[in-house]
């Protein structure tokens, strides 16, 4: 047996605190240095750690756990309030990335007359992966400054959870019109049945466990290990019989655990385990897929032109759906940035695309980076965005 990933995670969880402390001495989020810290270390830079199937499974439950643990802060109420808001938000957050990745792709001509899909079908994917909002990278930051359950924080995490549901339907139309296999009303129905699930299951089990803890005056590791079961089968649940994100099932379940009498303390021993091994590694991961192979001067104008539009359009999209919602500017500056990164979400995309002959492999390298650059980005403009004149010292977590 190979026992290179125990070196492997012991330099991740070094190499993050070291660069998270660094970047939070310069004012900035820690997860930036986590996600510089993957970035040096893969190989774009050092190529000390390649990226594999065991660290990618630490990564997927890391993002699972950050979600979940959102939803645990989420304010349900005021989510209630801003639900028509985040369904304007991540409707204009959807169409505006589509339409400026098709027009990239289209004036660039990227498109490979090789693959099997026609050059338009090719186009329009590459607007679908900038409609993708990954929103871990945004949780954490909003976490590090206690800014998830504001007004702003609660329409993004709204935002990013219909985004995705608006996002898997665009992939489906698109990629059914490239494999015929797919059929659109199925996928349609699985969404539809996964919000049936996740009140009828969600709730009743939830109802469940809250009365279970509640009988118990003192809280105790019983409680936690059920909660945390109770995330990952929503999460696998929403993944393999909905065709939904498995972050998604997550914060629904955080939502469904966020009114239990015991949810400080639940949120403390996940916060230990993020701190300790998941989130290190969620984040380093992220950095870990940069390989950059030589690229054309038309591939690098390409991925100029790709960041800019994904960082725009999506600041300017549900930007102008929270102004239209009647949130104020300051508010809709900080949704717009909080959306733009894009994570894992727009890997996984570009992924299907590739296996259906919508992506070349060329153009694996410009979509990898703008990931990249976008989540390292976000909780910068972030702490910007949401920096309080009042206040310069917003709360960071403890180191």
């Amino acid at each position: 047996m190979n026992y290179d990933y125990l070196l492997y995670l012991a330099i991740i969880l070094i190499s993050t605190k070291l660069l998270g402390l660094v970047t939070r001495k310069a004012h900035m989020p820690q997860v930036v240095g986590a996600l510089l810290a993957g970035l040096l270390l893969g190989p774009a830079c050092l190529d000390l750690i390649h990226g594999s199937t065991f660290l990618n499974q630490i990564s997927e439950i890391g993002v699972i756990v950050l979600m979940f643990m959102a939803g645990l802060e989420t304010d349900t109420e005021e989510l209630k309030r801003s639900g028509l808001a985040s369904f304007i938000i991540a409707l204009f957050g959807v169409l505006v990335p589509l339409a400026g990745g098709f027009g990239v792709a289209y004036f660039c001509h990227v498109a490979s007359p090789d693959l099997s899909a026609s050059e338009l079908l090719q186009n329009i994917f590459i607007g679908i992966i900038l409609t993708a909002t990954s929103v871990s990278i945004t949780v954490e930051t909003l976490k590090e400054m206690g800014k998830v359950s504001t007004k702003a924080g609660t329409a993004i995490l709204g935002a990013a959870i219909i985004d995705d549901i608006l996002g898997i339907i665009a992939l489906t139309v698109i990629t059914s019109m490239a494999d015929p296999s797919t059929n659109i009303l199925l996928v349609l129905l699985k969404i539809a049945g996964f919000f049936i699930f996740a009140i009828v299951f969600g709730i009743a089990f939830g109802f469940m466990i809250q009365k279970w803890i509640s009988l118990d005056p003192k809280p105790n590791r019983r409680h936690v290990i059920m909660t945390f079961a109770f995330c990952l089968i929503m999460s696998f649940c929403a993944e393999h019989f909905f065709g939904v994100a498995d972050i998604t099932g997550a914060y629904v379940a955080g939502l469904v655990l966020s009114h239990s009498s015991k949810r400080e303390v639940i949120y403390h021993e996940f916060d230990t385990v993020s701190y300790l091994l998941v989130a290190p590694v969620f984040f380093a991961s992220i950095g870990l897929k940069v390989e950059l192979s030589s690229m054309s001067s038309n591939l690098l104008i390409f991925t100029g032109l790709l960041l800019v539009v994904a960082i725009l359009t999506k600041i300017l999209g549900c930007g102008f759906g929270a102004k239209a919602m009647k949130y104020s500017t300051k508010e809709s500056f900080q949704i717009g940035i909080g959306m733009i990164s894009r994570g894992e979400v727009a890997l996984i995309v570009a992924n299907k695309g590739e296996s259906l002959g919508l992506v070349s492999d060329s153009l694996y390298a410009p979509i990898v980076v703008t990931v990249v650059i976008t989540t390292i980005i976000t909780p910068i403009l972030l702490k910007a965005a949401f920096k309080d004149k009042k206040n310069e010292n917003p709360t960071t977590a403890a180191t």
